[in-house]
């Protein structure tokens, strides 16, 4: 098993301080599940991007449609392209990312009645062009079942390195080795996603995706330098870049959407259950509230018989029955 080349940096290193500061923040704050609106309008925001990163030229509201099944005027390609990229990323649940064999499942997904390899190891030769001139030529097609079976036990051994980094560094490489046919950039992208969602389930809501479509020409040029340089040290900093920028934004969407009381009950018996909480444990706990909201919040929850009153003044505590 080799270990991929990279080197982390200090500037990877404030990254990741950042990037988990962010997330702590996003979630000691506002609620660890966005707003049901905000989680679809994410998920539609990931579709779209990581399609058009590809050339496609569905927009969010013909996905939208799909994803309701409504009809859609559009190339029958590009629908079914919508339709295998929602079916993947409903299913990201089912697959490991230590688990070469789900790789290959979730390519099959993907591109399914779309390549005839879908699910399979590529066969031919590939490369990634820019007009006509070749930027990067994978590896030969007899390496690829090797070159990809070392990520994967590089994943299962590496204990160490930061999920922020692995993920990134993964994503690297199923670009550099580009695998498959067809559907290389979305698997790459998708991928890095599964192993940031197993890391912390807050980013299953993070349309990462959707920055990289904004900065799409400085993506490729970050790969091909990587590919230069031969290592991924440039191409990590610049993803950890992106997914703090990533929160950032989503950060100002989801403080925007005010977090209502059936939201905070529906945490808070979650997050307590059967323990006795005071209202200082309840303001620990939504710490973008006021003391008067927290008192409120636990008044009316007493008052419609979610919570149980127990004892007076600072020996006061409740439970959910």
């Amino acid at each position: 098993m080799k270990k991929p080349p990279f080197t982390i940096t200090s500037k990877i290193t404030n990254l990741v301080a950042d990037i988990s500061k962010l997330l702590g923040g996003l979630e000691a704050t506002t609620l660890s599940v966005p707003n049901p609106n905000l989680r679809r309008k994410n998920k539609i925001k990931t579709i779209k991007s990581t399609l058009a990163i590809e050339g496609h030229t569905f927009t969010e509201d013909q996905i939208t449609a799909v994803l309701e099944n409504k009809r859609v005027l559009g190339n029958q390609k590009e629908i079914l392209e919508v339709k295998n990229a929602l079916d993947l990323y409903d299913s990201v649940d089912s697959f490991k990312s230590k688990n070469a064999k789900d790789f290959l499942k979730a390519h099959k997904v993907l591109m399914s009645g779309l390549v005839k390899e879908a699910g399979k190891y590529r066969s031919k030769n590939v490369g990634v062009l820019a007009g006509t001139k070749v930027k990067h030529l994978a590896p030969k097609p007899d390496l690829v079942p090797e070159l990809m079976r070392n990520v994967f036990e590089w994943i299962k051994k590496e204990k160490d390195l930061h999920s922020l980094i692995l993920s990134s560094v993964v994503h690297y490489e199923i670009e550099f080795i580009h695998p498959f046919e067809d559907g290389n950039g979305r698997m790459g992208r998708f991928w890095q996603g599964l192993i940031l969602k197993e890391h912390d389930n807050f980013f299953r809501y993070v349309p990462i995706e959707s920055l990289i479509e904004k900065n799409q020409k400085e993506y490729y040029e970050t790969l091909e330098k990587s590919d230069n340089a031969g290592d991924s040290t440039l191409f990590i900093e610049y993803m950890l870049g992106l997914i703090k920028e990533s929160l950032e934004e989503m950060a100002k969407d989801i403080i925007a959407v005010t977090n209502i009381f059936e939201d905070r009950m529906a945490k808070a018996r979650s997050h307590f259950e059967d323990q006795l909480f005071s209202r200082k444990d309840y303001m620990e706990l939504f710490k973008n509230i006021s003391s008067a909201t927290a008192s409120r919040d636990l008044k009316d929850g007493v008052v419609d018989k979610l919570l149980k009153k127990s004892g007076e003044r600072n020996q006061t505590r409740y439970n959910f029955k």
